[in-house]
């Protein structure tokens, strides 16, 4: 495979807390048209990674670059206008919203759309995550494995040039989860970049093109995942 311009890129991240060091020295690529893992147990800085990346954490040191721009002061809704989203390992819904309302506000989140692209894209996203049929539900009513695909489709919703899940596959039976693993395979071929935290390691080999194993704080380089 040839080599890609990364869309994401994270470059010598450090990050402490206190006298723990989260991050040392991380650097990883999301390229676009591929579905990147990241794999390592509890504790290797995963979650401190994507904080990092989103714009929720700001590191010690390094970069974090998105189309080669700089964007490491830049704070979360800033990367989102530029086409940054992101899921959450702990569900993060509105609960009070409808699942209508909630891809909504996914969809404002994005810049220089207009309404009826914003209700464009709500409609295309609803569809391919099945969830017409709860639509005008809240989101306190669903069940966790229907939440975590809300919590999708609102990122979906934003149309994102580069999409970051954390452990999305938590919480869905069987039929959702081959839904998403699709679903994600689609989207990556249609020139997302996708970096993908998951502990189902099935969906991983069976999804993902480069797997990338992190420990204290360090990103190993990556591998192709089922040979490609």
């Amino acid at each position: 495979m040839s080599r890609q311009r990364s869309r994401l890129s994270a470059q010598g991240l450090v990050c402490r807390f206190g006298g723990v060091t989260a991050l040392d020295r991380a650097c990883i690529e999301v390229p676009p048209g591929l579905i990147t893992a990241l794999t390592g147990a509890n504790g290797a800085g995963k979650s401190t990674l994507f904080r990092c990346l989103s714009g929720a954490l700001r590191p010690d040191a390094g970069r974090v670059l998105l189309d080669g721009r700089d964007i490491t002061g830049l704070p979360e809704y800033a990367r989102a206008r530029l086409g940054l989203a992101r899921t959450f390992q702990q569900v993060a819904v509105f609960a009070g919203l409808s699942v209508l309302d909630n891809l909504r506000v996914g969809a404002e989140q994005a810049g220089g759309r207009g309404p009826r692209e914003s209700a464009a894209a709500v409609a295309r996203t609803l569809r391919l995550l099945g969830l017409e049929r709860v639509a005008d539900r809240p989101a306190a009513a669903l069940p966790t494995g229907t939440l975590r695909l809300v919590e999708l489709g609102r990122a979906l919703a934003a149309d994102p040039g580069v999409l970051l899940l954390d452990e999305p596959a938590a919480g869905l039976d069987r039929e959702q989860a081959e839904r998403l693993a699709v679903l994600l395979t689609a989207l990556a071929g249609d020139g997302l970049a996708v970096l993908l935290v998951e502990h189902d390691r099935e969906l991983v080999d069976r999804i993902a093109d480069r797997v990338h194993t992190m420990a204290d704080g360090r990103i190993a380089g990556g591998s192709a995942a089922d040979g490609r």
